[in-house]
């Protein structure tokens, strides 16, 4: 059973759309999951790229993961990363970090593709100010039967966990089915959540639409489906205890810990991005959008 269903926000950006699920009016959390981004497919013109300048985060963890294209990853620990297919890049930020994401040069000289999540973790009470620390894993858990493949990004999924770190029980998956395939979702997580990011597919009969955050019944198994083949994206976990707020890219437990990391970086407190240390994005004036691109 579908207990809700949330109609992301369209950001276009010109030459790729950024569709945003998580934080909504309706809802703000999946487990420890607050923000939900999808992005592409899309491809760029030769030159054009993706710039996400220089920016802080605090009590959060950043997740990564494409499905097309490339991005290479900087931050103030410098840790450097290109991301690509295949591969998770979990950011701690805990205490405090900036990073920046950029489209790779070659990319750039033959026309970028961007397809893919990104995606924030709330850390749980008593860690949201720990050390900050980087990983990007490509060994991960492939389960494959019935017409389905399913990669575990993160968590414990069909007997399968990716070594991958979690703060608290988190459960993150890319499924791919194929014309007539279909694959259980077991109820092992709080809550848990679907988004169908490309083709078709129904979760015990009920259509998916496309792009939409599809919030399923705790403690229910089901069945994911698909007539054509579809690419969909699950993802959830523990409910976490207490409220977080959201202000741009900080999020705590305690509004004062946010109006911290806002005069922190207003006066350049912050660690620089080695590598990439010559532009930044100036903190929003009045109500800002939850993340910011150029």
């Amino acid at each position: 059973m579908i207990t809700q269903t949330i109609v992301p926000t369209t950001h276009d950006l010109g030459q790729f759309q950024v569709r945003r699920a998580l934080p909504a009016r309706e809802r703000s959390m999946i487990g420890p999951f607050i923000f939900v981004d999808q992005f592409g497919p899309a491809q760029l013109d030769i030159g054009a790229g993706m710039d996400v300048r220089p920016h802080p985060h605090v009590n959060l963890a950043t997740v990564t993961w494409l499905f097309e294209g490339a991005i290479d990853h900087r931050d103030s620990l410098g840790s450097y990363s290109t991301i690509r297919p295949g591969q998770v890049n979990l950011m701690t930020a805990g205490s405090g970090i900036v990073h920046s994401e950029r489209s790779p040069q070659e990319h750039r000289e033959t026309g970028p593709r961007l397809y893919g999540m990104q995606t924030w973790l709330a850390l749980p009470d008593g860690r949201e100010e720990i050390d900050p620390a980087f990983e990007a894993v490509v060994d991960l858990p492939v389960i494959a039967d019935k017409g389905a493949k399913a990669t575990v990004v993160m968590g414990e999924l069909w007997g399968e966990r990716a070594p991958v770190t979690t703060y608290a029980q988190t459960i993150y998956a890319e499924i791919m089915l194929e014309s007539r395939g279909s694959i259980p979702i077991e109820p092992s997580a709080d809550e848990r959540a679907l988004m169908l990011v490309g083709g078709a597919a129904s979760i015990d009969g009920t259509t998916l639409d496309l792009y939409t955050l599809t919030v399923l019944e705790p403690g229910r198994s089901m069945t994911l489906r698909s007539d054509q083949g579809g690419r969909v994206i699950l993802l959830g976990g523990e409910a976490l205890a207490t409220q977080r707020h959201v202000w741009w890219n900080f999020i705590s437990s305690s509004r004062e810990r946010i109006e911290q990391a806002k005069e922190d970086w207003r006066e350049r407190r912050f660690p620089e991005v080695p590598g990439d240390s010559e532009e930044r994005i100036p903190l929003p004036r009045g109500a800002p959008k939850t993340v910011t691109y150029p």
